[in-house]
């Protein structure tokens, strides 16, 4: 979807006062792929109100209007940014239009909720972090597995040492398409893992190493970023788009039990499994004792409810309460500088980036 970016901005206004109901209005950029979701969730609750969609292409206005009837569409994204009418603005656009759009909503007074990954380079993220602390503003990154039942299960069992110190993290997300002409496989897939990952695990990464290469269409289709932590703690993520059949699979490895997280499971979709090894010494000091300790699997309760209805009232929350998101623009922004090192490893065959 094309975006007009011949933008105006308006003079710098603080951020908008709302009504004493407590009702976010929200409009929302980009009807497409993911749109619709965004429209229904943040139209579908008390805390907010969906009171405009800006899309240029006819046949997805068109099919706003028939979901939607009331409400007011427009091929015209200044019409939202500029409005005293709308108080947060939903950018799901592609990734190179989220700076100028975000930052316009910023400057004219609006809360930005924006689709992952945040921005193209970290300097525009950073660019809009400031600008949102100085309008007093709010940033959220649509990191939506981060607000599954499954991931907030996964986070409770590392926290309360139910893993043990962490090994490793596995994760395979592959499918067959869809295709992206303006990013990679990388920047379309892997921003799930990684804003996962730093949410999981709390130390940061400190270098980063990714191979992959192009068949199609210009870009990387098939790509491995493997991530180097602290305390010989790494992370590996296969992302691919030419794979012939759709598989989201996590393995996270701890020191007491071992978990694997199947995404399109309908059910378990979460197993702990109390498996392990331990080491131990022989007499000689050359004598290394190797035990495996199996045990039972269980399958933990996982809350099933929308993730995104969750994240869309966490974001009304968050604005009319005054609090920071938890995936904010500092959490955007560290995803982007991953995958900006991602990109030079991938450029040098597998060069070590420091992070």
């Amino acid at each position: 979807m094309a975006i007009n970016l011949s933008i105006d901005p308006v003079s710098k206004p603080s951020a908008p006062e709302t009504s004493s109901s407590n009702v976010i209005k929200v409009g929302v950029i980009g009807y497409g792929y993911w749109g619709p979701n965004i429209v229904r969730n943040f139209h579908g609750q008390e805390g907010s109100h969906v009171v405009a969609v800006c899309d240029k292409s006819p046949k997805s206005l068109q099919r706003v209007r028939q979901a939607f009837p009331d409400m007011h569409t427009t091929s015209d994204c200044r019409e939202l940014l500029t409005s005293p009418d709308v108080d947060a603005v939903a950018v799901v656009t592609p990734v190179w239009t989220h700076f100028e759009l975000a930052k316009t909503a910023l400057e004219n007074g609006k809360h930005v909720f924006v689709e992952k990954p945040f921005t193209c380079t970290t300097a525009q993220g950073e660019e809009l972090i400031e600008l949102a602390e100085r309008m007093h503003l709010k940033i959220m990154v649509d990191h939506t597995f981060l607000f599954t039942g499954a991931v907030k299960r996964m986070k409770e069992m590392i926290d309360d040492g139910t893993l043990g110190d962490l090994y490793y993290y596995d994760s395979t997300r592959v499918n067959l398409g869809l295709f992206q002409h303006d990013v990679n496989v990388l920047w379309d897939l892997a921003p799930h893992d990684l804003s996962i990952m730093d949410y999981l695990i709390k130390e940061k990464p400190e270098a980063v190493v990714a191979t992959g290469e192009r068949h199609l269409n210009g870009v990387a289709d098939i790509a491995f970023m493997t991530l180097y932590y602290p305390d010989n703690m790494i992370g590996h993520i296969n992302v691919n788009w030419l794979s012939p059949v759709k598989v989201r699979t996590t393995l996270i490895g701890g020191e007491k039990k071992m978990l694997v997280w199947n995404d399109l499971e309908a059910d378990e979709k979460l197993k702990v499994y109390d498996k392990g090894v331990q080491m131990g010494s022989g007499e000689a000091v050359y004598q290394t004792l190797v035990s495996y300790r199996t045990g039972d699997m269980w399958a933990p309760r996982v809350e099933q409810v929308e993730a995104l209805k969750v994240e869309a009232a966490y974001f009304v929350d968050c604005i009319v309460n005054n609090k920071t998101p938890f995936n904010d623009g500092a959490a955007g922004l560290h995803v982007v500088r991953i995958l900006e090192a991602a990109d030079l490893s991938l450029q040098h065959k597998g060069k070590v980036v420091r992070l």
